[in-house]
Parts: structure tokens; sequence; C-alpha cells
């Protein structure tokens, strides 16, 4: 038996930050190792929010050149924009018809946006579309932060009903969550998210950022009352945040950071911090300005006739199993 296939994908909306990194696309480099490994720039799921076509151009290669600086390489991994290969949006239809309305209105990720006006199918129907990214190549493993996990149950439960009804089709798909760095918090307010779309640029760190960026940015971090490093999501969660990004940035276990620097001041501790996050984004930094677009576009077109390939050779047997083999 041949390794197992490991699905995933980025939408391309800019901004991709250290939580993205730390939360997702260093695993997925990892990941390498030990799979058949699929990545995908979803720019279908990112047209779910309006959307300026001239920038979102610019956003989707960007999206693919920060992947590959990343360490995501296109000689071990599949990597291709979500857009160029059409049966996913085909799979994502008959996946729709063995989806019910009970199971979108649960979505909490629909409930949150569309609370915010900006409800469209799309929007509602993207769980399906997501489901068959991810079955469209009989993906075995999917590595998912925890919001995504409801969105992977759906899937579950869709390759699941599909074979019950059509017979054995798609291995059921099973999350990899990290222990730690699943959710890196915001700078500025540890109770929420790092996020791209937050007005306060000072609540993340991009991937790209300079040293000084860097550096100013974790030195204005909010803090907790009281002094000394300590692990304690409830009573210090803003130290926590920075504990956690310490430890993922310089490997080394949350005690062992804990136990040596206990007894620091915050500001000190904070430049250690900004100090590890310089040094563990500058290669990502070296390896960006070193690709040219051009290379990159050819690196995801030669991925989307390769991912087209192996979506076909799938979706022949899905076709015949519905009824629309002849």
């Amino acid at each position: 038996m041949g390794r197992q296939v490991v699905f995933s994908g980025l939408q391309p909306t800019g901004n991709i930050h250290i939580g993205n990194y730390l939360g997702a696309l260093r695993n997925w480099v990892r990941l390498q190792d030990e799979y058949d490994t699929i990545y995908c720039v979803v720019d279908l799921h990112a047209l779910t929010q309006p959307q300026d076509p001239v920038v979102f151009e610019r956003e989707r290669l960007e999206a693919a050149k920060v992947l590959i600086a990343a360490g995501v390489n296109p000689e071990r991994s599949l990597l291709y924009y979500q857009s160029k290969v059409p049966q996913h949006t085909e799979l994502a239809w008959i996946l729709g018809t063995l989806t019910q309305m009970g199971n979108l209105n649960r979505m909490t990720q629909f409930k949150e946006k569309s609370g915010q006006g900006s409800a469209n199918l799309g929007l509602y129907s993207y769980p399906v579309l997501m489901a068959a990214d991810i079955l469209i190549h009989h993906a075995h493993k999917v590595p998912v932060g925890e919001d995504q996990t409801q969105h992977l149950e759906l899937s579950r439960d869709l390759a699941e009903r599909f074979n019950r009804r059509y017979g054995e089709e798609f291995p059921v798909p099973e999350g990899i969550i990290p222990e730690v760095g699943a959710r890196i918090m915001s700078l500025q307010d540890p109770a929420a998210k790092m996020s791209k779309s937050a007005e306060n640029l000072g609540s993340r760190v991009l991937l790209l950022d300079d040293p000084d960026t860097i550096r100013k940015r974790i030195l204005r971090a909010v803090t907790d009352s009281g002094t000394g490093i300590t692990y304690d999501w409830e009573a210090k969660p803003g130290i926590t945040n920075l504990v956690e990004i310490f430890s993922l940035f310089t490997d080394t276990p949350i005690g062992e950071v804990v136990n040596e620097h206990s007894e620091k001041q915050y500001g000190e501790f904070k430049l250690l911090v900004a100090e590890a996050v310089i040094d563990g984004l500058a290669p990502i930094r070296r390896a960006h300005a070193a690709l040219e677009d051009e290379e990159v576009k050819r690196i995801m077109q030669k991925g989307a006739l390769d991912a087209r390939s192996s979506a076909e050779g799938f979706q022949v047997g899905v076709r015949e199993k519905v009824g629309l083999g002849g």
C-alpha cells in the first residue's frame, strides 16, 4: 500500500501571518516527509467575499509564492489553484445533493459572516465545496485548525453518505490538529484569534514583515497585570500567547521556556520573542525574494495539469456510480 494522501488549502486573501504559518503552513511542510501531499490555493472560496479583480489576481500569485517560500516543494507536493481544476465544483454539486439544509444551517462560520451582512449562496455552501476539495483526490488526512473541525466533520459525513448510497468510493478523512500552535492569538487582543482581516495591523506579524516591523509589533503586544513569565491562558493570556510563539519558533518545549525565562521582565522577554520570530522568518523572506513571478506561474500551471489528471481519474468512478458515466 502506498503512502496516505494529505490535502489542505489556503485562501489567497493576502496578509498571511505567523498564525497561518505556525498553525498550518509549517505543518504542511513537515507532512511532505510522511505523506503524499496535495496543497491548493482555494481561490473559489475567497470569492465568497467581495474581491477587487486586479488585487485578487495578485493575491492568488502571492499566496502561491508564500507557500513555496515557506517550504512547500512542488517537486514533492501537488500545488495548484482550485479554480483551474473544474472537478472540484462538479463534485461539490453532487455532494450538495446529499447535504441537508440543517447541516449547513448549523455552521458557525456562516452564522458569523452572514451576521456581518455578507450572506450569499457561496458562503452558505462553502462547506460543501470544502468537502469536495478534500474528497476529490481521495484524501485520508486533513490538517485543520480548531475553527475548521466542524467543516471537516461535514466532509466525513458526506463521504459516508455517498458510500452508503452509491457504494464504496471515498476514504473517510481524518483531521490532523497540531497540539500547540493551532490557534495563535491576536497581539492586541489575546482573547481573539490572530486574523488577516483585523483592522488593527499591530494585531499580527506577517510572514514577509521586515525585522523592524516585527520588533515593533511584538514590543507593543498586550500583556497582563503582574510580573513573571508563565503559561496560563486563563490568568495571563497575553504572555501565554507570546510563550507559545517563542516555543514554536525556537522548537523549545513550553515547560523549558517558562523555567528558563520565568524571572524576566515582560519587555525583556518580548525582545527575545521578536528576535526568535525574525530569525524564524528570515529564510522565508529570502526564499520569497528569490522567486520570480513567471517561475511561480509555470509551477502553478503544471500543478493544475497534474491535479486535473488526478481528479479526473477519481471523478470517472464517481460519475459512474451516480449514473452519469455514459
